[in-house]
């Protein structure tokens, strides 16, 4: 019916950094910067499921 363009699939996948000359200071802003990513996207996949049970719910059909 509508003709949309399809969204780019993300393409950047986490690259592992080379961690043998951190210090340990490093280390552990480092394990702080990548646990708030990871909220972040839990976050992103509850907004998004939330979106879909909102959805589900409003176009169920009644019966």
């Amino acid at each position: 019916m509508f003709d949309e363009e399809p969204r780019p699939k993300p393409v950047q996948r986490f690259v592992p950094a080379a961690l043998q000359d951190w210090a340990e200071t490093e280390l552990r802003a480092y394990i702080a910067d990548l646990q708030a990513e990871i909220a972040r996207a839990e976050a992103a996949i509850a907004s998004r499921s939330h979106q879909r049970s909102a959805a589900d719910a409003f176009f169920r059909k009644p019966g």
